[in-house]
């Protein structure tokens, strides 16, 4: 079944089944049978690979490894309910990320956009529990329209809401607490960073970062302005913020990503228009490790692209593909140093853990892939070793391949 039916089989099947929803009342027994069956025949988990993925392969010393992938609630440990069995059977489940967009992370949770939805799902690692993050006792506490998330160092989230025009804020417990700006402001918020006492927008049609003070809520600063220049923005889509309070961020249709000081002068355009290594053909989400090095995501190759400081290409990894550590219509990404544990058990026994990098997909086998950062602790010989099986693999593979 294509994709798209299946997703939208998944959207009816939450919805009518849902409590709340008046609409189960209404269809016949006949058509929930038969919705029941072609969604049991259709929705297989995904299978988790057991091989290593190294980035750069093997007999290069390895920098990052494939680990896992986030899409339902039992890829976090918890299985279906006997309810949920009887429904559909144990292979089948409906909760789950169909269209991720965005990421952020919190200690013990990841938060993921989900475009299908238009919610915001909250993977639970501690308690092993797949959560929305929806505030049903405020009549404002519904994202309608969520592209941009930010989990900031005390547990407070911010939303960027394409049709609400507005940057919505849920605190440590995940209630609504109000909101910044409106219409007045904003034209299109598709992305938000926070630093200190001060909340960074990326507006994509007014083709600039908007600078809010936290307490006031008003415009202090903007950051750019349209224009093809290094200094100008063109259709930016994603920015974030290091430690230190620069600013990144994606200039989608000027093909580059820039970096601006904390009071906004620009400091580092990276890239330029290509479909190669290095180039960009359509940025997507951008992050950045304490060491300053910048993750950009590319939607069209597929990839993500580490520079260094200076803008200097370091590696690439992910890649266009079939296989569960590709990447397909990558959108978001986003660096976590708090839930290293979590993941440490999926991590090659010679290979320590420093970071994750989770990257979300749009499309494919895979919705929210996880990998880590870290060093190799082993010896060279076990890589060569390592490689030789590769290659192997590979050959089986072109001779398997049809004509």
């Amino acid at each position: 079944m294509p994709e798209h039916a299946l997703s939208y089989l998944l959207y009816l099947k939450k919805t009518l089944f849902h409590p709340s929803s008046k609409k189960m009342k209404l269809l016949p027994t006949a058509l929930l049978i038969l919705l029941l069956a072609v969604l049991s025949g259709c929705a297989q988990p995904i299978q988790q690979e057991a091989k290593t993925i190294f980035y750069p392969p093997p007999p290069s010393q390895p920098r990052i490894q494939y680990l896992y992938t986030l899409t339902k609630q039992s890829d976090i440990g918890k299985e279906q309910t006997s309810f949920e069995q009887y429904l559909l059977g144990p292979e089948v489940e409906f909760t789950g990320v169909v269209r991720p967009y965005d990421i952020s992370t919190g200690k013990g949770k990841i938060y993921v956009i989900d475009r299908m939805y238009d919610k915001i799902f909250i993977f639970d690692l501690q308690k092993q529990q797949l959560n929305t993050l929806e505030d049903n006792s405020h009549p404002d506490g519904l994202v309608r329209y969520g592209s941009g998330i930010w989990v900031d160092t005390d547990g407070t989230k911010y939303i960027a809401d394409i049709k609400r025009k507005q940057i919505l804020v849920f605190d440590v417990n995940d209630k609504y607490k109000g909101a910044y700006g409106d219409e007045t402001i904003f034209d299109k918020p598709v992305d938000v960073a926070v630093y200190d006492n001060k909340i960074y927008v990326c507006d994509y049609t007014k083709h600039q970062i908007l600078v809010l003070d936290k307490e006031s809520g008003q415009l202090i600063q903007t950051i750019g302005e349209p224009g093809t220049e290094d200094h100008q923005l063109q259709r930016p889509t994603h920015v974030t913020v290091d430690e230190q309070g620069t600013v990144y961020v994606t200039d989608a249709f000027n093909f580059k990503i820039k970096r601006f000081t904390p009071d906004g002068t620009f400091d580092l355009a990276i890239g330029t228009a290509g479909d190669t290594i290095g180039t960009f053909a359509r940025p997507k989400g951008i992050a950045v490790d304490r060491q300053g090095n910048i993750y950009a995501v590319d939607a069209a190759n597929e990839q993500v692209q580490v520079f260094n400081s200076a803008g200097q290409l370091l590696m690439f990894f992910g890649g266009p593909g079939t296989n569960i550590e590709n990447l397909w219509l990558p959108a978001g990404i986003s660096i976590d140093y708090a839930n290293v544990n979590y993941f440490q058990n999926f991590a090659d026994q010679d290979f320590k853990l420093e970071y994750l990098i989770y990257v979300a997909n749009m499309a494919g086998p895979g919705r929210t892939n996880v990998y880590g950062y870290g060093q190799w602790t082993g010896d060279s010989r076990r890589l060569d070793r390592m490689n030789a099986e590769r290659q192997v693999e590979e050959k089986k593979n072109q001779v398997q391949e049809p004509e």
